[in-house]
Formats: structure tokens, sequence, C-alpha cells
């Protein structure tokens, strides 16, 4: 009796109908926010020795460059000398401060992003292409994060200060009027985690051969009569 194909998902398969994928994806994604939120929380908490509300109504009612008036004068808080500080920013941009003022713009951006996210998950990636699906979930949660700051505070709450008192090296500064400091952003949990998973997205890429395509299903003889 001749033996039937069967057929069986390739490892590099499509992950839109593979649960652990959608749950790496889904349960980085949720994590990433959870942190993002909870981190902001108790920086504007604490960071300035007392809470520090950000209301939306106030926000909006102020010219960008005039938003950061809001928050009281306080000495930011040393956690590692010259490689991390803590201080109460807030940011009416996007990350690094561009374009401030341009809310909405940032919204619809982010909106689009994260759907053209889900497309890359679902065509561009493979079943255990893992570390593809940690990235796009790490980006995911910068960008939920900060969406959620936009849509309810008019803004985005950022306190880490990497490198701070740190100069470029011979006498460099950067362009803009931003000064010499090797990283003289404010930033936050978000936006780390937006770089951390481009740059795993980038690694991912690197490690990929560049004739690797996407293999059809793998068909194999049904060893039952």
């Amino acid at each position: 009796m001749t033996a039937q194909p069967r057929h069986r998902p390739a490892p590099h398969a499509g992950p839109a109908r593979d649960p652990r994928a959608w749950a790496l994806l889904l349960g980085v994604t949720a994590l990433g926010v959870a942190f993002d939120l909870v981190s902001k929380s108790v920086a504007f908490a604490r960071i300035a020795g007392h809470p520090v509300a950000v209301r939306r109504e106030e926000v909006l009612a102020l010219p960008p460059s005039e938003i950061g008036a809001l928050i009281p004068r306080h000495i930011p808080v040393g956690f590692i000398p010259r490689v991390l500080e803590f201080q109460l920013v807030i940011n009416p941009g996007a990350i690094f401060g561009v374009g401030a003022g341009r809310r909405w713009f940032f919204v619809l951006f982010t909106s689009i992003a994260l759907a053209f996210g889900v497309w890359v998950f679902a065509k561009w990636t493979g079943r255990r292409d893992r570390i593809a699906h940690a990235a796009l979930g790490l980006i995911f949660a910068g960008g939920l994060g900060n969406l959620y700051d936009r849509l309810v505070f008019g803004c985005v709450r950022d306190f880490l200060h990497p490198a701070p008192g740190v100069n470029l090296p011979f006498g460099w500064s950067w362009p803009g009027g931003a000064g010499n400091e090797l990283w003289p952003w404010v930033s936050n949990v978000a936006d780390a985690l937006l770089l951390i998973g481009v740059a795993l997205l980038m690694l991912r890429l690197w490690k990929t051969p560049a004739h690797a395509h996407p293999a059809a299903p793998a068909i194999e003889p049904d060893a039952d009569p």
C-alpha cells in the first residue's frame, strides 16, 4: 500500500498560528509595558522628595517649550556615579526630545508602527524565531508605554539619565545645542526597551544568511499502512 504524504509544519514556518510564538510576543510586551509604567509611577512619586503629579490639562495648556516648568526643581538622585542618575523630566516629543509638540503625529506614527510590527511577526519571522519574537515584544512594549503617556498625560514621563557628567571626547559637542555631555538626554524604560529590541532585531538579521528563504512545509511519508 502506498504511504500517503503527511504535512508537518517546518520549524521556520509562519508563527501566526503558533500559540507559543504568540505567548512569547505578548508576554514580553505585557511585562515590558508593566515595568515601564510602574517605574514611571515610582520615579514621579519619589525622586523629587514628594509625589509629582502630571496633569494632562496643564500640559496641553502650555506651549511645548514651557511644560518643563511643571516639574519642580529637585536634585537628581545618583544611582551609580557617572553611570546613571534619576531626574524627572516631561517630554512633549519623541525619543531624544525630537518633534516637541507633535503629540498626535507620534500617536499616529506609533499606531502604524505597531501594526507593521504585527505584520513583521506574522510574515517575516519563523515559528521558532525566539530572538525576533522577543525583540518585537520589547519594541511593542516601548511603543505602548510611551503611547499610554501621550494619551493620558499629553507628554512622556522621563527619569533615566545615563552617563551623567561624562563629556564627549576631543571637545566634541552634539548638534542642535544639546551640549557636550556624552548622553544629554533623559529617557525612560520604554525608550530603553525600544533600543534593545531594535538591537536584537539587527543582531538577528546579521546572523541570518542573505540567501536564506522560508522553506515550504516539510512532507514526510506516513509510516502507517
